[in-house]
């Protein structure tokens, strides 16, 4: 594979290192990588991967770009806010790097079509928030024998480690299973949405996801086999744990309803089994409520820093954080309609769970799609985060 005069002048940088040189730059040329993400962490690893010449890269987001990203997703303008994220991505990496291929999909991986998609590209770089896609990226590198960068960021904290490397003996490495058995029970672990990240970090985390995605194609140093990097950005503190394949976990060989794995309730249906849905109120409904001067009480089970960005104080909403529910039940009425919200209406629908079953409440209502459907169908004044 040959260079034109104007790629070798803008790779010039990598050639001239005796360890890297024109092979390395060459083996990147050739590579084919997904890119799963394209939020804090897919941003810095997309931007990278394409200034350094990866030949093909592929990106898989579903997601519009929000002005709530632009915090922490450099790749994005505010004049791509509403855009598809794929979209917005594949016009800056190509007025980035005009001698690469870019391909979009702009849609949810999922077991039905994971598989067809990855089996395309060299390795895949896991840039996820969510515990199902975790699972599901791992578990289709592992039937496809590819290698799975993996990262994550929280608050403060990132970790970077390599899955699924093929050995020269043909045997593979550690995959995120062998550290990570089983997901974490559902609601126990908040997203970045929910509980928030510096927005340098993914930054951070992202390049260093982005310098081993280039180490495993080019052959060059160590990378992180059997190795988990943990970053603390507060302390500026960094540790490198070793991890090996566990010989006793049970062997992937199909993809599976991760959802259900991860403990994650499908969308509620009215008509679905009681003991796996509540009952719900649309955000139109609750401004009816308010309009005619009905009788309710709003409950916000949301953290006291979200309710500082946004809030249904106007509604006469009472902060109650979800940690806190049980030990304030007895200031939630059993006379009357209750609506019980959070961001998105996961937590809320948590809440009410918690409430019927503990405490026999029947009286309570779920906000369906919490505060960011207020904001998009009531209030659009409201901040959304």
């Amino acid at each position: 594979m040959s260079f034109s005069k104007q790629e070798l002048e803008r790779y010039s940088r990598h050639i001239i290192i005796p360890e890297f040189g024109m092979e390395g730059q060459r083996k990147l040329k050739e590579a084919k990588v997904l890119v799963v993400g394209t939020g804090g962490l897919g941003s810095p690893v997309l931007l990278y991967l394409a200034a350094a010449g990866v030949g093909t890269i592929g990106i898989v987001d579903f997601d519009k770009v929000d002005d709530s990203n632009l915090q922490r997703q450099v790749l994005f303008g505010v004049g791509d806010v509403g855009r598809p994220k794929v979209d917005a991505a594949a016009d800056r990496l190509r007025a980035l790097n005009p001698y690469i291929t870019i391909n979009t999909y702009n849609l949810q991986l999922h077991s039905s079509n994971a598989l067809d998609i990855l089996k395309d590209y060299d390795l895949v770089a896991d840039g996820t928030d969510n515990f199902p896609t975790r699972y599901l990226v791992n578990d289709a590198a592992v039937l496809l024998g590819k290698t799975n960068v993996y990262a994550s960021i929280f608050r403060f904290d990132g970790q970077v480690t390599v899955f699924n490397y093929k050995n020269a003996d043909g045997t593979f490495g550690p995959n995120y299973r062998d550290l990570y058995p089983t997901p974490p029970p559902p609601g126990l672990v908040p997203s970045c949405a929910e509980g928030g990240v510096l927005g340098v970090l993914p930054g951070i985390v992202g390049s260093l996801q982005a310098s081993e995605v280039i180490k495993v194609i080019t052959g060059i140093g160590e990378p992180l086999i059997g190795k988990l990097y943990l970053f603390d950005a507060l302390s500026f503190e960094s540790r490198t744990l070793k991890f090996k394949k566990d010989p006793n976990a049970p062997k992937i060989e199909k993809l599976i309803d991760y959802e259900q794995f991860c403990g994650i309730e499908k969308p509620a249906v009215e008509t679905a089994k009681k003991d796996n849905t509540v009952k719900e109120i649309s955000v139109t409904e609750l401004k009816a409520l308010k309009d005619k001067g009905a009788d309710f009480q709003l409950i916000d089970v949301r953290e006291e820093y979200e309710y500082d960005i946004a809030n249904l104080a106007n509604l006469g909403a009472e902060l109650i954080p979800l940690a806190t529910v049980p030990a304030n039940a007895e200031r939630i009425a059993k006379g009357k309609q209750v609506i019980i919200h959070c961001r998105s209406g996961a937590r809320s629908a948590n809440a009410v769970r918690l409430l019927e079953s503990q405490f026999g409440f029947d009286n309570l209502y779920n906000l369906k799609g919490g505060i960011l459907a207020y904001a998009d169908e009531v209030d659009t004044s409201l901040a959304k985060y």
